[in-house]
């Protein structure tokens, strides 16, 4: 067998299919570092819309998770929000919500998607 391991986690990104400044960036960053990810649209897909709703208190987009493999719900529970706080750039331990591109690569060197950030 090779040495590659094969990851138990994976990321996931709600989206939606209009743009805005915080899912360029985290297109940009994740482009930039080849991480592979599933991509959820929450204008096209109710259910999603509505998990993102009960993780943020809103229809916040881009939120990131890390799932584990097949998996589109946090591996672990994130951490709690204070009610009525906005959610952006808040790490979540499993979850991360309109993250600038410094706090989405430490994110992700956090859960190993990237060697260093």
């Amino acid at each position: 067998m090779g040495g590659m391991m094969v990851p138990e986690k994976t990321l996931v990104v709600y989206s939606r299919t209009t743009g805005c400044p915080f899912i360029s960036i985290a297109r940009r960053v994740l482009s930039h570092h080849a991480i592979l990810y599933q991509e959820i649209y929450i204008d096209r897909d109710p259910v999603a819309r509505q998990r993102v709703v009960e993780w943020t208190g809103f229809e916040s987009v881009p939120t990131l998770i890390v799932a584990a493999q097949d998996e589109t719900q946090p591996f672990e529970v994130p951490l709690p929000l204070e009610r009525g706080c906005s959610p952006r750039g808040i790490n979540r331990g499993s979850m991360l919500t309109e993250p600038t591109e410094a706090e989405l690569e430490a994110w992700l060197s956090q859960h190993g998607f990237i060697q260093h950030a």
